[in-house]
């Protein structure tokens, strides 16, 4: 008896973590820990209901506050369909409800119970697993709003006693516990990403040695065959065709070894605006320097300029924006079978801005929240994951915007915006 229990709890986790995992790889932790507490929420509000009403009852409950926290709860069963505004504010609302409103209401309406103190501890540490800065101010808003709240229908006497005194340095220590503990995983993901960028370049460096070797042993083959007299046969004919191929495949290779290269030092470099940048040139200058496939290829892309501008930023990191935005542009039509990529520079508009738009497979609504998420990739697996993320830590950096509109099957539409007189740092 006691091991098909063992099994079927071993199958229900690996199915639970399978499921996690899924939707890791959809959506944000952001939106996966929203629906793991609106489903917990949703169960848990009712059960300790009845289990603080009749099972152990408290000096304190409320039915009406309970029916809003479970209203709450279950509206974020459906975080995936919402934008990321309506993500942030639910985030917000719901986290100020029901951990710093709800449990410290309960804890002061209790007069300090041991069970409150504990529970209010339990869902400080839950709070402060999400975003520390929307964590500061739900804490904020939500023990606020409960000590006012105490105020008007309970009894004041409760909110200077020592009860209630002793346990804010337990829960202030408790708060900068969690905090030290999410910088920690911070800078193991800027570990990683100087990791992959140093992986990368020793990756680029190995290549470079066969490829130039290959390009050499061409270079000595097609003199060859320019040397010989006379017309050349049929076979060398095509001979030469493929000989030319591997050379210009090098050729390739290079220009995107330079590119990983040119991503994998801006990761590890600063960011802030040093100097000033033409837009035209820069883009003239990706133009130039990316990789087609073929002339085909380059056909696709159009280069319009409304009117040109300039901004504060580095050259090389407004290399990198535009290499990562031209490559996903191509890939898309790549997948799509069809588009064009159109650059636009426009600085005539207020603000200056450069639109990148490309026709191909665009990028479906569900996924929108996520394209600049760091380690996020789509299609799955399609990618490190750290291009667009990159873009907009650099764009961040020069008070610049970098935004996304698209619709699924026809079109993505990348929108950088820079301001209107930018200063450069000293």
């Amino acid at each position: 008896m006691k091991q098909p229990l063992q099994e079927s709890f071993k199958r229900w986790k690996t199915s639970v973590l399978q499921s996690l995992l899924q939707y890791h790889g959809r959506e944000d932790h952001a939106t996966v820990r929203i629906l793991l507490l609106a489903c917990i929420g949703t169960v848990a509000m009712p059960l300790y209901y009845v289990i603080w009403q009749h099972f152990f009852p408290q000096e304190y409950e409320s039915l009406p506050l309970r029916l809003v926290g479970i209203v709450l709860c279950a509206i974020g069963l459906f975080a995936r369909q919402f934008s990321r505004r309506m993500l942030d504010l639910y985030l917000l609302v719901t986290l100020s409800y029901i951990f710093p409103f709800f449990f410290t209401f309960m804890f002061l309406m209790n007069h300090a119970s041991g069970v409150w103190s504990e529970s209010l501890l339990i869902g400080l540490i839950v709070l402060f697993h999400f975003d520390t800065s929307v964590a500061v101010k739900a804490y904020l808003i939500g023990t606020a709003a409960a000590v006012a709240a105490v105020a008007m229908v309970g009894d004041t006497a409760v909110l200077g006693s020592r009860l209630v005194l002793q346990q804010l340095p337990i829960h202030w220590f408790t708060i900068a516990v969690l905090a030290a503990a999410k910088i920690s995983r911070e800078v193991l993901a800027q570990e990683k990403l100087a990791g992959l960028g140093a992986g990368l370049a020793t990756v680029a460096h190995e290549l470079r040695t066969p490829l130039t070797s290959v390009d050499a042993n061409v270079r000595g083959l097609l003199r060859m065959c320019s040397e010989s007299a006379g017309p050349l046969p049929a076979d060398r004919v095509g001979t030469v065709d493929a000989l030319a191929r591997i050379q210009f495949e090098v050729r390739h290779m290079n220009h995107m070894i330079d590119l990983f290269l040119l991503s994998a030092t801006a990761v590890r470099r600063s960011l802030r605006p040093i100097e000033t940048v033409s837009m035209e040139a820069v883009v003239a200058a990706v133009l130039k320097r990316y990789p087609f496939v073929n002339a085909g290829q380059q056909k696709l892309v159009a280069l319009e300029v409304r009117r040109n501008f300039s901004f504060a930023g580095q050259s090389e990191l407004s290399v990198v924006i535009l290499l990562n935005l031209l490559r996903n542009a191509l890939k898309a039509i790549q997948r799509a079978g069809k588009g064009r990529v159109r650059i636009v520079v426009d600085g005539g508009h207020a603000p200056p801005r450069l639109l990148f738009i490309d026709t191909g497979c665009g990028i479906p609504a569900q996924q929108m929240p996520l394209i600049f998420h760091r380690f996020y990739s789509f299609p799955p697996h399609n990618g490190a994951g750290i291009g667009l993320a990159l873009c907009q830590e650099i764009m961040d950096a020069w008070s610049a915007t970098i935004e996304c509109i698209s619709r699924e099957s026809a079109y993505a539409i990348f929108i950088l915006e820079f301001p209107q007189q930018p200063s450069l740092a000293k």
